[in-house]
């Protein structure tokens, strides 16, 4: 517990640097909030007004050490396009989001691991050449171009699944085969190399 303790208490000020961090690269990045809500074609008297409501017009560290105390007190803010609670948007998405990590991390046990194995055992078989490669193939692809090929591929095209939505059970798969994927590919590799490792051993 009180190594425990120590962790997390070194957890508040790495947090605390990565924020300012974050914090910096926003405000040095052009453009400013007020724009960004009301769009090009609004005046700038119109954007002036808003930054100044939202407080963007402060001096950086008044703003940011706002921020914190707000943070501390479990105030994300508010979504600028949606103008909803930062924190009502999260709690509200997050039963979608528990449930393609939990299918994710599933998927990848169930496939990668008897993968890796079998792939040990039977080294420099076809099983073996097809699953390295599959793996290098899988690490190397991006996620986001993984999920479009799926979408149109099997939604589209084929018509197996739904494109968008999370009414039926069927609407998962395609996000937990893209989340997957790349975790997929990089259990497979280790566990192979760890299996080789240890069919060589003497016992």
């Amino acid at each position: 517990m009180k190594f425990i303790g120590k962790r997390l208490l070194m957890l508040i000020p790495v947090m605390v640097g990565i924020i300012l961090l974050v914090f910096t690269i926003i405000s040095m990045t052009p453009g400013d909030p007020g724009r960004l809500i009301l769009g090009q074609l609004a005046t700038e008297e119109d954007v002036q007004e808003l930054n100044e409501r939202l407080g963007h017009n402060r001096p950086f560290f008044i703003r940011y050490t706002s921020y914190l105390v707000d943070l501390i007190k479990g105030d994300l803010g508010r979504s600028y396009l949606t103008d909803i609670p930062v924190a009502e948007s999260i709690v509200s998405r997050f039963p979608v989001t528990f449930k393609l990590t939990v299918y994710s991390i599933l998927l990848t046990i169930i496939v990668s691991i008897p993968i890796g194995i079998l792939s040990a055992v039977r080294q420099h078989s076809i099983i073996d050449g097809a699953s390295v490669f599959s793996a290098i193939l899988l690490s190397s692809m991006p996620v986001f171009w993984l999920g479009l090929i799926c979408i149109l591929l099997f939604s589209l095209k084929l018509g197996w699944f739904p494109a968008t939505g999370v009414e039926t059970a069927a609407s998962y798969v395609l996000p937990t085969i893209t989340m997957a994927a790349g975790t997929i590919a990089v259990i497979t590799r280790m566990t192979r190399t760890t299996m080789l490792g240890i069919i060589r051993e003497d016992y």
